[in-house]
């Protein structure tokens, strides 16, 4: 059964960063230059005829009705499987999870995992009045993974509609629960943010390698207005980028029989995928994840290791708080003195929709070929804190087969835990549980999204009636646990109204 050990057997990624449309490369192109890369990086340009699965991670900036058959049909690859993920910032290393079950039971022989981005030049494109072929016709048929819509219609109606307007609430959270000032903490998380920036600046597919200080990163400026407090932003994840990345995968038996040599073998040790309670407005509390948690225990646990074996690491960093988070499970210090990235995060790398890790992982694999010894640590999260995958990466082999418990008894532990029972409407007396401010394009201040926790332990989303006072107390004190009255609004919204004491 060793011989079906899944490998990592070539890395490629592109990035194409022109304003020139004409220059410009649609998804698929960046895809094919990937995949192309990826098996040169095998030592074997034509390995592509051997490839007899080709998997897609979901792209944002359009492509046809079979992008993993139009994939295909541009690397002239021969007839085989074509699948294509739900959304979701996790499905690269998801994707890497499954094709390895799929290699040790013999399903797959040599996979193609692909993904690709172009919504810079999809943005310059609309910018300028300029029709895309490729944008035509374009459709976003999913096959398989979670393919659930992330957000509560409760949550959307008070504003919680996309990552940059939640995660906050997570950041907050955190913030109260380790009880710092909150000057301190956006001077702790701009300096976390300030080493992803440097590693960003050492990568030749990074997005922008400028190097941002934590003075930068945390200074309000024109170029860096507040987008939902704590974050401005240089602290958001950035998805106008062109940027392709793919992996090869197959089985060290395969590998052997089609001449790939060991030093470009890189074993996937172990795999871990969970997910938290569904929706934001059911999570046990906003300073921590149980799915997150357990995913990486999975893949700790199925390596044989523990967190103080891993050298190099990247943990999805769409916004601070998800590095942190993943931070503390692992029990590393999240004030940027222990790399937490191999690329540089979704801010400074860039955050090419639900691909961003399939760089990381290419990465990873150059990482580990130069470092034999160490062990490496990709991680991703889809939506908002939801959905999670760990992969822990090696070159030398495991000493027993690929087997991965079946997730669904751990998952059933998740989704059955006793969690607030949060209403639609409500009214009373009640305590921030945890909050942002949004401001508008300009930086200006224009609402605030509470969630409130009443005495019972009911759980409410509500805004704020416009009050440029009370915007700027909620950015300059800790508000969480503060005290107040909510009330139904007229349009159907629950306001929350602050109370003195």
């Amino acid at each position: 059964m060793l011989d079906r050990l899944p490998i990592l057997v070539g890395a490629g990624q592109c990035t194409h960063h022109t304003d020139d449309l004409v220059d410009a490369h649609e998804p698929l192109a960046l895809m094919e230059e990937a995949a192309r890369a990826a098996c040169v990086d095998a030592g074997r340009a034509a390995l592509a005829r051997r490839i007899d699965s080709v998997r897609v991670v979901n792209v944002l900036s359009g492509v046809g009705n079979d992008p993993a058959g139009a994939l295909a049909a541009r690397l002239e690859l021969p007839a085989g499987e074509r699948l294509y993920t739900a959304l979701g910032g996790n499905a690269p290393q998801w994707l890497v999870n499954r094709t390895a079950d799929d290699l040790a039971a013999g399903r797959v022989r040599l996979a193609l995992l692909a993904g690709a981005e172009a919504m810079h030049t999809l943005r310059l494109a609309a910018m300028r009045g300029v029709g895309l072929t490729w944008m035509r016709g374009s459709s976003r048929a999913t096959t398989i993974g979670d393919t659930r819509q992330g957000s509560h219609p409760d949550e959307w109606r008070h504003g919680a509609q996309v990552p940059a307007q939640i995660y906050p609430l997570f950041e907050i959270a955190l913030r109260a629960h380790e009880g710092r000032e909150p000057a301190a903490h956006s001077a702790r998380i701009a300096a976390l943010s300030a080493s992803f920036a440097g590693v960003a600046a050492t990568h030749p597919h990074a997005w922008f390698r400028d190097a941002k200080s934590a003075a930068e990163i945390m200074t309000i400026t024109p170029q860096n207005r507040m987008v939902a407090f704590p974050y401005p932003k240089f602290m958001n994840a950035i998805m106008g980028v062109d940027q392709g990345a793919a992996v090869l995968m197959t089985t060290a038996a395969e590998a052997r029989r089609m001449g790939i040599p060991e030093s470009r073998w890189i074993y996937l040790h172990g795999g871990g995928d969970a997910h938290d309670l569904w929706y934001v407005r059911d999570r046990l509390d906003y300073h921590s994840s149980v799915g997150m948690r357990i995913a990486f225990e999975e893949a700790l646990t199925q390596a044989g290791i523990d967190a103080a074996a891993l050298g190099p690491v990247d943990l999805y960093s769409c916004f601070p708080v998800a590095a942190q988070f993943a931070a503390r499970v692992l029990g590393f210090p999240s004030d940027g003195s222990r790399p937490l990235t191999v690329i540089g995060g979704l801010a400074y790398f860039g955050g090419p929709g639900n691909n961003y890790v399939m760089h990381a992982i290419a990465t990873m694999v150059d990482r580990l070929r130069a470092a034999p010894a160490s062990f490496g640590l990709v991680s991703g999260l889809g939506w908002y804190m939801t959905k999670h995958a760990v992969g822990i990466y090696g070159a030398a082999p495991p000493a027993r087969p690929w087997e991965r418990p079946a997730c669904t008894l751990r998952q059933a532990e998740i989704d059955a835990l006793p969690h607030p029972r949060c209403v639609a409407i409500a009214e009373g007396r009640a305590r921030i549980e945890t909050y942002t401010v949004l401001h508008d394009r300009e930086g200006v201040a224009h609402e605030a999204i509470i969630v409130a926790r009443f005495d019972n332990g009911t759980r409410v989303f509500a805004n704020v009636d416009p009050d440029r006072d009370l915007f700027a107390t909620l950015e300059r004190e800790e508000m969480v646990g503060a005290p107040g009255v909510v009330r139904t609004a007229p349009d159907g919204r629950n306001r929350f109204h602050p109370l003195s004491g």
